[in-house]
């Protein structure tokens, strides 16, 4: 009889440490903070030393996991308050595990890949402390038991991402992106912490087992002067916090900005950190989501509008990175619709793959980058697959595992996703099942786009730009962003940023065929996931029809999925390739159509214009009113007056003369003699 391995708490606190170290020594000692006392090898090093320890006690950790282990204990009590205990405590089991192999794995690739990327920048150390302090910050939220630690990790990758994506900080462009991202992510927080505080007032704990224990009393209350239930409104208050963190819409609009951070940050937000931890969330409250199905409808309708809408937006970028950042947030789409139908286990299962390949054409877009010296238009770009034939392997066979193609990680996934929304019967499914289709056409249409022109076609590149029109979303506004001089060719990357692409790649094309029978229709997530299979039906028949990852890819081969994206394979090949001419006849005909895509929605216009200048009318009109009006005016300077006043005719009692005394006295003694007669002659009647 084999013994069930067990986890060590050392071990475990090792995992998020590791990288706060390396962190701290880059931050610290390869800064001007103390004195540049390291140099960059010295930085770099730390730093990823620090990850790839953790990175190999989280493979040693989900093996444990796999046999049988678990752990969910107290590490820290920080403070009792009466009945209640606010605690640092890991919670390890096969969901926590996945996570942390893929947030160390992915971290890991970026920080090897930044060696290459961030060569040439002064601030060398400094970015290297930041992505290590992201990476502790991810792993906190993940092995998290307790909602307070799981806040704290949530408000600690918001707060790294405000220094990495403003990291060029002299560049007013970052300086916006950084601060929209974290007031919109504030917005999101708010509706979070909303939520933790219902659960809390009502359970009285701040623990998932706490809360989870007590779900079935929960869900008999009402929320007090209403007739709303208490538990749907809060996990609709939670899952806010998701849309804001996971960027669905209308707290989407900060991701496409985050662009402004050096393409490794962008790799480590949009694929293994940051966006994913709202999935990641909801995957947790599973015992709670299952338990409302108005929350579930929310979540389901909020996650199909953002992969539609959100894809559609990817079709008109000229940008290469912000046509991977709108896929993402498409992708997220995807994820937040499989939570809506109950799938958890797809949904987190999309977040894997997702982080693998959507890693991989990141760091392919800043490879490609750094050959075209920096030039990020795709419109000058073309052929360049002769001169970078490693970036554009690694490209296509991302770009392939993004459009689900059979066999590839994003089929197994993708495919999943878009089954159990056809098996569902929640209300807004229907409309679900429209957006996941749609989006599969959608999809490989701009991921091809953008394929075809960087790499195939016409060489455009190193020739006099023509004025492209560039709008407000291609400017950058950075001396960086130069591109190749007439006559010059693009180059193959580094083998520190080639090696990342390649062991990317791999997981990218495998890892969906292994792991899809024991993470979806297995026993992998064990407990660590619930799903009512008696309300919610969806895991239950996709698991009867499902008979292999063979026979579901031969299967795929007369579907509607397969030919639309191979439709936009097509459709992209012919207009970009072959009859440009095409696109642009489209462009003139549909430019209102063009116009609003080009605008993003002209959702930012309306936050600018609402919300941003509403907010500083509001500010000016405390200012003015409350601050200088109210309290400086009428108190203070008011109180000032009347105190002034009141001495100034005081004073003119002290006149110095000897008469006016007398006379004062005679008067005071006369008032006083009345008064003594009138009460005297009072209480003789």
């Amino acid at each position: 009889m084999t013994m069930t391995p067990t986890l060590n708490p050392l071990v475990l606190l090792a995992i998020p440490l590791a990288p706060l170290v390396g962190s701290a020594i880059a931050g610290l000692f390869g800064t001007k903070f103390f004195g540049n006392l390291i140099g960059r090898a010295a930085a770099h090093t730390a730093t990823i030393l620090g990850v790839a320890i953790a990175c190999v006690l989280s493979f040693m950790v989900l093996n444990d996991v796999l046999a049988g282990a678990r752990f969910n204990e107290t590490i820290y009590t920080w403070m009792q308050l009466g009945e209640l205990s606010l605690e640092v405590g890991f919670l390890v089991d096969p969901l926590t595990a996945m996570m942390m192999v893929v947030v160390t794995f992915v971290s890991l690739m970026v920080h090897i890949y930044t060696i290459g990327y961030m060569a040439e920048d002064e601030g060398y150390s400094r970015f290297f402390a930041y992505i290590s302090l992201f990476t502790f910050s991810m792993l906190m939220l993940v092995m998290s038991n307790n909602f307070l630690q799981l806040f704290f990790g949530w408000e600690a990758v918001g707060l790294v991402s405000y220094l990495l994506i403003g990291f060029w900080y002299t560049r007013p462009t970052a300086i916006f992106a950084n601060m929209k991202a974290f007031l919109v992510n504030r917005v999101g927080d708010f509706g979070f912490i909303l939520g933790i505080g219902l659960l809390l007032a009502y359970s009285g704990s701040m623990s998932y087992d706490g809360v989870f224990a007590q779900k079935d009393v929960l869900v008999q209350q009402v929320l007090p002067g209403t007739d709303w239930n208490l538990l749907t409104v809060a996990c609709i208050c939670l899952f806010i916090g998701a849309m804001g963190k996971s960027a669905q819409f209308p707290l989407h609009v900060w991701l496409p900005d985050s662009m402004e951070g050096p393409t490794p940050i962008s790799a480590l937000i949009h694929a293994a950190t940051m966006v994913t931890a709202g999935i990641f969330m909801v995957s947790r409250m599973s015992p709670l989501f299952e338990l409302t199905d108005t929350a579930l409808s929310f979540v389901l309708i909020i996650g199909s509008i953002t992969a539609l809408f959100m894809g559609f937006l990817g079709i008109v970028q000229n940008d290469i990175k912000r046509v991977v950042a709108y896929s993402t947030l498409s992708q997220l789409g995807y994820m937040t619709v499989a939570l809506g139908v109950s799938a958890y286990p797809i949904a987190v299962f999309h977040l894997m793959t997702h982080a693998f390949f959507k890693a991989l054409l990141f760091l392919g877009a800043g490879s490609v980058i750094m050959g075209m010296h920096h030039d990020q238009d795709m419109r000058n770009m073309g052929g360049l697959w002769k001169y970078m034939p490693i970036t554009w392997l690694t490209s296509l066979l991302g770009s392939l595992a993004l459009i689900g193609t059979p066999f590839f990680s994003g089929f197994y996934s993708k495919d999943s996703i878009i089954e159990a929304v056809a098996e569902s019967h929640i209300y807004g499914s229907g409309f679900a099942y429209f957006a996941v289709m749609a989006g599969v056409f959608i999809t490989a249409f701009y991921s091809f786009r953008m394929y075809f022109l960087v790499f195939h076609g016409k060489e455009r590149f190193g020739q006099a730009h023509d004025d492209h029109g560039h709008d407000a979303h291609d400017d950058h506004h950075d001396d960086h962003h130069h591109g190749l001089a007439p006559g010059q060719k693009p180059h193959e990357s580094p083998w520190v940023v080639t090696l990342p692409l390649v062991l990317l790649a791999i997981p990218s094309v495998i890892v969906g065929y292994f792991t899809i029978g024991p993470m979806l229709f297995g026993d992998f997530f064990g407990n660590a996931i619930f799903v009512d299979v008696v309300k919610h039906h969806s895991m239950k028949e996709l698991a009867d029809a499902f008979h292999g990852p063979v026979a579901m890819a031969a299967h795929s081969l007369h579907s509607p999925v397969l030919y639309l994206a191979l439709g936009g394979v097509v459709t992209a090949a012919v207009f970009y390739l072959w009859l440009p001419q095409i696109p642009a006849f489209f462009a003139r005909v549909l430019a209102p159509v063009k116009a609003i895509l080009d605008n993003k929605y002209y959702l930012d216009d309306f936050n600018q214009a609402v919300f941003a200048k509403g907010a500083r009318v509001l500010g000016a009109g405390l200012w003015k009113g409350a601050d200088q009006g109210l309290i400086d005016g009428l108190v203070v300077n008011g109180s000032t007056r009347v105190v002034a006043w009141f001495s100034a005719t005081v004073r003119q009692v002290q006149s110095g003369y000897l008469y006016h005394y007398a006379f004062a006295m005679i008067l005071g003694l006369i008032g006083l003699i009345g008064w003594i007669l009138y009460t005297h002659l009072g209480s003789i009647k």
